[in-house]
């Protein structure tokens, strides 16, 4: 059982490492000026919501699992994605708004937690492919 819980765990954190490598593509060609900011917002906007529910789902399977450390090493950037979604303003497109990806450096700020958030899929999926390893080796 403990395997097919890893491998749920790693196709999730391949689709996420997936996503975050389209979001830095994306954001490098608005830095570039390849696409204008409301193309690559809009795009971006897409997948905010399938890598809330990714990266929720994988933490509340190790909840549910009690795989702990798993869990408490997943659970910070759940809640952040969470709070980023919420805390949209009520004017703005989403998390993403093209009104406002220049101001301020959002564009790098962006660009740091997609790059952030790629290094934490890659530790992860490691973290898991071992695991998976491990509990089909021990049943």
């Amino acid at each position: 059982m403990e395997a097919v819980v890893f491998l749920f765990s790693l196709l999730d954190c391949c689709s996420l490492i997936f996503l975050s490598v389209y979001f830095i593509i994306t954001l490098s060609d608005l830095e570039c000026d390849y696409i204008n900011a409301r193309s690559c917002c809009s795009k971006l906007n897409k997948w905010v919501i399938p890598e809330l529910v990714g990266h929720t789902f994988v933490t509340v399977l190790m909840l549910v699992s009690l795989h702990w450390v798993i869990f408490l090493l997943n659970l910070p950037v759940a809640t952040w994605n969470i709070y980023r979604f919420i805390m949209v303003p009520s004017g703005n497109m989403g998390v993403f708004d093209p009104t406002e990806i220049h101001n301020r450096g959002q564009l790098k700020s962006h660009m740091k937690e997609a790059m952030i958030k790629l290094g934490f899929y890659l530790l992860c999926f490691f973290m898991y492919l071992y695991s998976m390893i491990l509990a089909l080796i021990n049943d």
